[in-house]
């Protein structure tokens, strides 16, 4: 059973994703994190973001590691812990430039493809592009929506106390990594043909995870 789950930021992907291979006892990947890890990394060792060739000359060199348990997943970037640090304004503000280079593309892919491989019971992986290039033959795809107020909101009370922004700062952000994420050339964000849309913007977590969960067990018993 390989659940993907795409979406912009602010749909409550993460959070139903969690939610919903605890759930069900399937492992869980992040890919987005992956994406951060190694756009962090790029910073930390002095990586011009916006100089493609040197992104991609540097992209095989970081050695990342993702923990699969729902319940406490982990992401290491040379064995140190980078759960917080891929969390911060100047990470998600480079992260869309690193993401778009092909060669980074190329082989955090290969290692989504190998966790997916290797989860015997089976796997959530959450992400943007994950029904359409990582994981094409998934078992069941979703694509979580909501409009543009609600995932501002969203992401607002998720910075709060943290690295708190107004809502139009978030909204403004939002926008121009959307932007970029459906416009690049190689794997954009986008919704699989036959992936099932589930808009959230009404929806309470507790709702969208039931509904992920119902969808999920519907496919079970079908196959």
């Amino acid at each position: 059973m390989i659940v993907a789950i795409d979406g912009p930021s602010g749909t409550g992907k993460s959070s139903t994703s969690r939610a919903v291979a605890a759930k069900l006892g399937l492992s869980y990947l992040d890919t987005g994190a992956q994406y951060r890890a190694i756009t962090w990394w790029m910073l930390t060792n002095g990586i011009d973001v916006n100089d493609a060739a040197g992104v991609a000359d540097a992209a095989g060199k970081p050695v990342i590691v993702s923990g699969s348990d729902p319940a406490a997943p982990t992401i290491t970037v040379d064995a140190v812990d980078a759960s917080g640090p891929i969390r911060t304004q100047e990470v998600t503000a480079a992260v869309s430039a690193v993401s778009a280079v092909p060669e980074v593309r190329a082989r955090l892919v290969e290692l989504q493809r190998t966790a997916a491989a290797e989860a015997l019971a089976g796997i959530v992986v959450e992400g943007r592009d994950i029904g359409t290039t990582v994981l094409p033959d998934a078992t069941l795809k979703i694509f979580l929506t909501a409009s543009e107020e609600a995932r501002a909101a969203r992401r607002t009370a998720e910075l709060k106390g943290k690295e708190a922004q107004d809502l139009a700062a978030t909204r403004a952000a939002m926008a121009k990594r959307d932007a970029a994420d459906s416009g690049r050339k190689t794997s954009p964000l986008a919704k699989a043909d036959d992936a099932v849309e589930v808009d959230t913007s009404e929806l309470t977590l507790d709702q969208v995870i039931e509904c992920v969960v119902t969808l999920v067990e519907e496919k079970r018993i079908k196959a």
